[in-house]
């Protein structure tokens, strides 16, 4: 797909494959965003795709997801092929590549299982596992879905993306408990797509394929993210061919920020160039 033909893409559709995405930037290069857990595989909405502004000079960004609908037992290589699929369909060859929390899983099996589709890999806030304590999480997080909870479901969420340090700390549970019943409205009448990816997600354990990544990586993440550790990161990175790290200290998830956009930015446009930020491994 050329640019122009990018450009006449409907802001947030349905790929023939049937991956939702959302289209964001005007740049003259694509740039495919594998986006993180959604309640349900919907096109990303505008708070989701607003995280990669910051790109949208440089790339058109499509932000993308799962297909709705997976039946029990996709895994995460099911998830990529998806995208490995759509990718190839789209374009004349492979595109540059951010994958975000759930995304980042993804990212990585695409460029082990597909590296013809993967120019430049941006692993964000991801790692070859999530943590023990982050399985539970999402785990009982899947359950409260299938319960139909969604007021609990949007807490839990809300919970993780709000300050949980600093002066905005006290702020952050009356308004989980403000906002949640509002959000729990538009909550899916289909909890599947969560329950399928959050079980796809739990059985994902890549540190022995990391070798297999033959692109060029970065991996951005702060080193205070409740699903991945920092040790994860450091394995992620230096499991990686060539990899390099970009670690935050005292950030959470997802990474986001000056830094961070200046250290993504640097890594796209110059490949070999530095990620230097926080801590490397």
């Amino acid at each position: 797909m050329i640019h122009t033909e990018l450009l006449r893409l409907p802001r947030r559709g349905h790929f023939p494959g049937g991956l939702p995405y959302a289209r964001l930037g005007r740049g003259p290069r694509p740039l495919v965003a594998i986006q993180g857990l959604m309640l349900d595989h919907r096109p990303p909405p505008r708070f989701a795709v607003g995280m990669y502004g910051f790109l949208a000079r440089d790339y058109t960004v499509l932000a993308v997801l799962r297909r709705p609908g997976l039946p029990r037992g996709t895994t995460i290589a099911d998830m990529a092929a998806d995208q490995a699929a759509m990718i190839r369909q789209a374009f004349a060859g492979p595109v540059d590549v951010i994958g975000t929390s759930t995304g980042g899983a993804i990212a990585l099996q695409l460029a082990a299982d597909h590296p013809d589709t993967v120019r430049r890999l941006v692993v964000h806030a991801s790692a070859h596992e999530l943590c023990a304590e982050a399985k539970r999480w999402q785990l009982e997080l899947a359950r409260l879905a299938r319960e139909r909870r969604w007021r609990e479901v949007w807490a839990r969420l809300m919970a993780v993306v709000l300050p949980a340090r600093g002066p905005g700390k006290v702020l952050t549970l009356p308004l989980v408990w403000a906002f949640a019943p509002l959000l729990a409205l538009g909550a899916p009448r289909d909890p599947s797509d969560l329950i399928v990816t959050v079980e796809a997600e739990d059985a994902f354990a890549f540190r022995d394929r990391l070798a297999d990544v033959a692109a060029t990586t970065l991996v951005a993440a702060g080193d205070r993210d409740p699903f991945y550790t920092a040790a994860l990161f450091r394995e992620t990175a230096a499991g990686i061919p060539g990899a390099r790290l970009a670690l935050y200290p005292g950030m959470g998830h997802p990474a986001r920020g000056r830094r961070f956009e200046h250290d993504v930015l640097e890594f796209l446009r110059r490949g070999e160039g530095s990620a230097a930020a926080g801590a490397r491994s």
